[in-house]
C-alpha cells in the first residue's frame, strides 16, 4: 500500500458494474479520505446504489479493482462487515422487536459484546430513549431511519454507507438526521452518503456528480461552484420561451436554464449594472419582468453545465 492510499478509506479504479445489457457504473474512479464525509450525487438511475453495494462487497464488478479499508470489499467480505455500517434503501427493522430489541439483534449478529452502555449512548444521540420499549412498527418514519442509524453503528464502524437515507423523511427528521452524521464525523468516522437532494451535497466535504453511470465531476462543492465563468442571475419573467429565445441571443450570455417562469442567465465579463441591462433588453421586446438579482451559483446549476457539457473556467 503506498503513502497515497495508506490514508484513503475506500479506493475505487476504473470500475465498471453491468447488468445485462445495461451499464450501470462504467469507468469510475475516485477515492475517499478517512474521515471525510463523501457524497454520491445524482438523480434515480445515476449509478449510485450500485457503487455502493460495490463498495459494500455485496456486488462483483465487471471490471476495475475496488479497496475498502485496505480490503476487497468481495474477497475480504467478512472482514470488512467488522469496520463497515451499512444502511440501505430499505434497511430491515423488525417491527415486532422494540426499539431496544432491535439495537441488541444487531449488536449481537455484529458479536458485539457488552453492548448495553454503547446501545444507551446512541438512543441518547438519536433521541429514542424515551422510546426504547415501542416497537419498530409503532415509529414515525424519521424515528425509524434514526433507529435503522443506531443499529447500523452498534458495532462501532470506522466506515458508514448510507444510501439516500433521507428520502421520503420529513424535513425536521432531516435535519435532526443531519445532525447525528455531523457529531459521528467529528468522532473520526468516515460517512459515504448517496444522494439526490443538491441541497444536502453541500454540507459535504467532497462530493462525485453521477449520470449515467459516469462521473462527471468530484470535487470540493464550494472548488465545483467555482468551474463555472462568470456572474449568474435569476430572471423572473412572463413568456418564458420567448423570453428564453431572448436571453441566448444576448452577447456575453454564455448560458441559460429555465425553471418555470425562473431563468438562470450566465453572464461572462458583467459588471454592476448587468441585472438593469438585461431587465431593459427584455422590457424592451415587449416582455413582463419581475425581477432580476444576481445569485449564488448553485451544485444544481455545476450539475446542470456539466450534463450540457458546458467548458470549466
Amino acid at each position: 500500500m503506498t503513502a497515497d492510499t495508506a490514508s484513503h478509506t475506500i479506493t475505487l479504479d476504473r470500475i465498471t458494474k453491468r447488468y445485462g445489457t445495461t451499464t450501470a457504473v462504467n469507468g469510475l474512479s475516485l477515492s475517499v479520505e478517512r474521515g471525510e464525509m463523501f457524497g454520491l450525487i445524482g438523480p434515480d438511475g445515476a449509478g449510485k446504489t450500485t457503487t455502493i453495494r460495490l463498495i459494500c462487497g455485496l456486488l462483483q464488478a465487471d471490471a476495475g479493482t475496488a479497496r475498502v479499508l485496505g480490503l476487497d470489499p468481495v474477497g475480504d467480505h467478512r472482514r470488512l462487515t467488522d469496520s463497515v455500517g451499512y444502511l440501505s434503501q430499505r434497511f430491515s427493522l423488525y417491527g415486532d422487536l422494540s426499539v431496544d430489541e432491535n439495537v441488541a439483534f444487531f449488536a449481537e449478529i455484529h458479536g458485539v459484546r457488552d453492548y448495553a452502555a454503547r446501545r444507551d449512548r446512541l438512543l441518547e444521540m438519536t433521541q429514542l430513549a424515551p422510546f426504547r420499549t415501542r416497537l419498530a412498527d409503532r415509529l414515525s418514519g424519521g424515528m425509524k431511519q434514526k433507529l435503522a442509524l443506531a443499529c447500523t453503528l452498534v458495532h462501532e464502524p470506522a466506515l458508514i454507507v448510507l444510501d439516500e437515507p433521507t428520502t421520503g423523511v420529513d424535513p425536521v427528521s432531516r435535519r435532526e438526521f443531519w445532525k447525528l452524521l455531523s457529531e459521528f464525523l467529528s468522532q473520526g468516522i468516515t460517512i459515504v452518503m448517496a444522494t439526490p437532494y443538491l441541497d444536502e451535497a453541500e454540507r459535504c466535504s467532497r462530493v462525485a456528480l453521477l449520470h449515467d453511470g459516469r462521473l462527471l465531476a468530484c470535487d470540493r462543492p464550494g472548488a465545483l461552484r467555482l468551474t463555472l465563468p462568470g456572474a449568474l442571475y435569476e430572471v423572473v419573467v412572463g413568456e418564458h420561451r420567448r423570453a428564453a429565445t431572448i436571453l441566448r441571443q444576448i452577447p456575453g450570455v454564455s448560458d441559460v436554464q429555465m425553471f418555470g417562469e425562473r431563468a438562470h442567465v450566465r453572464l461572462v465579463g458583467a459588471d454592476a449594472d448587468a441585472a438593469t441591462a438585461l431587465a431593459s433588453l427584455l422590457v424592451s421586446a415587449g416582455l413582463a419582468v419581475a425581477s432580476v438579482r444576481p445569485i449564488p451559483t448553485s451544485l444544481e446549476d455545476v450539475f446542470i453545465a456539466r450534463l450540457g457539457g458546458a467548458p470549466a473556467a
